[in-house]
């Protein structure tokens, strides 16, 4: 749980970083959020890659942090805005999966 959560805040930063000095700025609170989106994405991946949680279970943990990550979006942004996180989360989500399936334990953390 600690790594996950270290993962959560390095992935943010990092994340908010790049887009508030190298992408193109969309305002502090826009990085930080999508940043927010990228880091929570990669801790979640990383919590939920063991052999204790089913897939719809992963499935299921997943999809409620995103609907998290949106309904928290809605309160702040347009939906207009609040789109490219999801597909943000959902990318690094379906990255880190796919990295580690090329892996003999199918795992990251082994």
């Amino acid at each position: 749980m600690q790594r996950a959560i270290i993962y959560l805040l390095l992935g943010t930063a990092i994340s908010f970083l790049l887009n508030y000095f190298l992408l193109g700025s969309q305002g502090w609170k826009l990085d930080l959020y999508y940043g927010l989106s990228f880091g929570s994405a990669w801790g979640i991946a990383y919590f939920l890659d063991n052999e204790k949680f089913s897939l719809p279970q992963k499935f299921l943990i997943s999809f409620l942090a995103m609907a998290v990550l949106v309904a928290v979006g809605l309160l702040i942004f347009d939906f207009e805005q609040v789109v490219p996180s999801v597909i943000k989360f959902s990318t690094v989500f379906v990255a880190y999966y796919l990295i580690a399936s090329f892996r003999t334990s199918k795992s990251l953390r082994k």
